[in-house]
């Protein structure tokens, strides 16, 4: 194997903060994360070589209100990869690392009556990731819509963020 994909996550708006819902998200997208990526990452330590992909989300940029622990699990995710990122690095080791973040992709898990804003289609998202993984890009944000919002997004103060209503 020369290249792990990791591609598995869940999240739902929770703005009742009910208790199945956060536990069950951090489960996926914190716990199993993380047993996957770090079975990867000793995999091609070993072996001295490979590349680990994960596809995170741009919702690790900000503490989004309607859905908390996907947000901070995101922000894991990338902090995570950048983590083991450097520690390669540092080790000599030759592992690289490729940390997608797409925004909403019209998939399965965004369907539903609510209507989410800038949706993007599958083809074009999956291109996209292909493409990321053989230029070897660190970190890839799809698309340019989403490029743009993210950066605003960390320049907004957090005294200002926590007063929108999302």
């Amino acid at each position: 194997m020369n290249l792990f994909f990791y591609a598995s996550g869940i999240g739902k708006q929770n703005r009742e903060l009910t208790e199945d819902i956060e536990l069950a998200t951090v489960q996926t997208n914190g716990i199993s994360f993380t047993r996957m990526i770090g079975e990867a990452y000793r995999f091609f330590a070993k072996q001295g070589n490979g590349h680990i992909a994960a596809i995170t989300s741009i919702a690790g940029t900000k503490g989004l209100g309607p859905a908390p622990a996907y947000s901070a699990t995101k922000a894991m995710q990338n902090v995570y990869l950048q983590a083991l990122e450097q520690q390669a690095c540092s080790r000599g080791l030759n592992i690289r690392f490729t940390d997608i973040r797409p925004g909403f992709v019209d998939t399965a898990l965004l369907s539903g009556d609510f209507r989410y804003p800038m949706m993007l289609r599958p083809e074009k998202v999956a291109k996209e990731i292909v493409s990321a993984i053989n230029l070897r890009r660190h970190i890839r944000i799809i698309d340019w819509r989403y490029r743009i919002l993210t950066a605003l997004w960390r320049r907004v103060p957090r005294w200002f963020w926590r007063r929108i209503r999302l």
